[in-house]
């Protein structure tokens, strides 16, 4: 895997990666043109374990029909500006079994999402997960 970063100006830069993507990253408090690294780390890991969950939820033929990821992550004051703790929401939709996804998301935490793994060597991450359509029956 190969990316780069190019200073643009200010305090823009521009993340390209070896699929042929870019990135805008701004580092200003504001964040006017693109999200801050960190900011991009914490919707990395949204990301990466959101698809985790999607695809064993989809391999145990549960019918989900929504997914949405959040999370809420604490940093150290003082540089380097670690994560310490990061708190991830899974609202799912759908008819779905509560332990399908409760497994599925431990599974993504502890086993399958790559950010996670390398996030949690800094950071203590819990979850919590919220049903769209009322807590299904085991």
């Amino acid at each position: 895997m190969i990316a780069s970063t190019e200073w643009k100006d200010g305090t823009q830069y521009a993340g390209r990666t070896e699929s042929g993507h870019t990135i805008r990253f701004d580092t200003d408090t504001a964040h006017t043109t693109g999200p801050s690294p960190m900011e991009a780390v914490l919707t990395a890991l949204c990301a990466c374990t959101s698809v985790d969950v999607v695809s064993i939820l989809q391999k145990k033929r549960e019918t989900l029909t929504s997914l949405v990821v959040s999370a809420e992550a604490e940093q150290s004051p003082a540089p380097p500006r670690v994560f310490t703790h990061i708190r991830l929401t899974y609202r799912v939709g759908g008819k779905l079994s509560k332990k399908a996804v409760e497994d599925a998301v431990a599974l993504s935490k502890n086993k399958y999402c790559s950010v996670s793994k390398m996030l949690e060597k800094s950071a203590t991450i819990e979850f919590a997960i919220e049903y769209a359509d009322g807590v299904p029956s085991e």
